[in-house]
């Protein structure tokens, strides 16, 4: 096992391209990969250039080390300001955008390789992202109502993934809950073994990348927007470039009969 007690070496996000790959890694393992004002910051910046960049056709975040993906909050520096007279700024009152708004917002594809425990606002990142892979020994938790917190975001997602029941037992009672149990109610898409949820989220996306990638954004604007919304309001969603118009479409088509990888222009 790593050791993840000591103070990060580098950026606290490292920021790689993997191809057409974005792979964003938290890098604060003396701190179980928690989620400070800096972080912050970095994360909306990472999230906001992965979606404008044209060579970037997924994003893939996760944290170094195998303690933690992300604790959530940074208690320690909250507790610090706190002391210090700092009054608590809302999450949607501040200056900069809400950072899980932002990862949900992001239209290209987004996997969270669970390394570890995603717990309070670390599962709360976890569930902006369209798809998670957990590591065997990985957890879910919201522990907000035992410490007085909010919650915010799972409050509003939670019971749009989850019956509203096991959402709300989950809220309520700020337990943890283990790979094989989220993985039963859909909240991980699938669990691997130790050290394994990177390679197998880099494999996914890798996937995904073969593509369409005026599809992929197609379905991921109209499966977003059409949440929560009446049936005929969401078939009549228009989102984005429309594959059925794209020169991409008529090239998948070209390729499949031709027997052939097609060659996506994204337009």
């Amino acid at each position: 096992m790593a050791d993840n007690h000591t103070e990060q070496a580098g950026p606290i996000l490292q920021v790689e391209n993997r191809d057409s790959i974005r792979v964003l890694t938290i890098n604060r393992p003396h701190r179980m990969n928690a989620i400070s004002a800096e972080l912050s910051d970095a994360l909306i910046e990472a999230f906001v250039d992965a979606n404008s960049d044209d060579t970037v056709r997924a994003v893939v975040l996760t944290g170094v080390g195998d303690r933690a993906f992300c604790a959530g909050a940074d208690l320690k520096a909250r507790k610090d300001e706190d002391a210090a007279g700092k009054p608590f700024q809302p999450l949607l009152s501040r200056v900069r955008r809400y950072l899980f708004e932002v990862v949900f917002e992001t239209f290209k594809p987004t996997i969270a390789a669970l390394n570890g425990p995603a717990v309070a606002g670390g599962c709360e990142l976890a569930l902006a992202c369209d798809i998670r892979i957990g590591a065997e020994h990985a957890t879910l938790g919201l522990p907000e109502a035992k410490r007085g917190k909010g919650a915010h975001f799972a409050n509003v997602v939670l019971p749009r993934l989850v019956p509203m029941g096991i959402a709300l037992e989950m809220l309520y009672l700020g337990e943890y809950i283990g790979m094989e149990e989220a993985r039963r109610w859909g909240l991980v898409n699938r669990v691997v073994p130790r050290g394994q949820a990177l390679a197998e989220a880099l494999r996914m996306a890798q996937a995904i990348c073969e593509n369409a990638p005026v599809t992929i954004r197609r379905m991921k604007e109209t499966a977003v927007k059409a949440s929560g919304l009446p049936m005929p309001a969401a078939l009549r969603l228009n989102e984005g470039i429309s594959p059925y118009q794209s020169e991409d479409r008529v090239e998948g088509v070209r390729a499949y009969v031709e027997k052939r990888n097609p060659v996506w222009k994204g337009r």
